[in-house]
């Protein structure tokens, strides 16, 4: 069963799903489950669903389905969607340059945290994420999993210009940028995974759910 916090009309023709936060590992799981789960069997009326890390936007054409008849559609599928909450996505190894221009925040982040810049890379590589969200820029993924030891604040003044590939940490997330955009994270690595290609069929390279292992390169230690 998915646990439902509150269902409420958003504009004239869409639902806002929020899940239940008190464990948010959890509720993101149930926002990637029921949004596989509407991308798997296509209901006539649902236009899209779009995933927030502890939500689920729900689009439908008015002209087809009514607001009512959508809300109790959303509460009964909560209740009957298979429960496959710990099936497990891909793992997939990135391999990342850290510290020097591929990582210019390194070292300040190392200094925040009374660390050195390898045990930052050690932390930051030990751990396994999972993408649970994606948006900002087209592929952009938003990982879950983060030590809590490299719990870091955004950057006071965001970059005007961050590389497609750049590796960071904004708060309890890391992230990966997909294009070159601006953007506030605190910078640590690079990887050369291409994480947004337009001109492919599936053109993202990450899917919701899937995990990663951040995997340290030779050059690792040029900081």
């Amino acid at each position: 069963m998915i646990e439902i916090h509150q269902v409420e009309p958003f504009g004239d023709s869409a639902f806002l799903i929020q899940f239940d936060q008190a464990n948010l590992e959890d509720a993101n799981s149930d926002a990637i489950r029921l949004h596989t789960w509407l991308n798997d069997h296509r209901i006539n009326g649902i236009l899209e669903s779009i995933p927030g890390f502890a939500s689920l936007l729900i689009t439908y054409d008015a002209f087809i389905l009514g607001a009512d008849e959508v809300e109790g559609w959303i509460k009964n599928l909560a209740l009957s969607c298979p429960d496959q909450k710990h099936d497990l996505g891909r793992l997939v190894e990135v391999p990342v340059i850290y510290g020097g221009s591929a990582g210019p925040d390194l070292l300040s982040v190392a200094n925040l945290h009374n660390l050195t810049p390898e045990e930052v890379i050690q932390l930051h590589c030990q751990g396994e994420y999972r993408v649970a969200m994606m948006g900002f820029t087209p592929g952009f993924v938003y990982l879950s999993g983060l030590d809590p030891k490299l719990t870091t604040p955004r950057l006071p003044t965001p970059r005007t210009s961050v590389p497609a590939g750049s590796v960071g940490i904004a708060g309890t997330q890391t992230g990966i940028y997909s294009i070159d955009s601006p953007g506030g994270w605190q910078l640590i690595g690079q990887t050369k995974i291409k994480l947004f290609e337009p001109s492919l069929e599936s053109p993202f390279y990450f899917r919701l759910g899937d995990r990663i292992k951040f995997i340290a390169t030779e050059s690792t230690l040029s900081i």
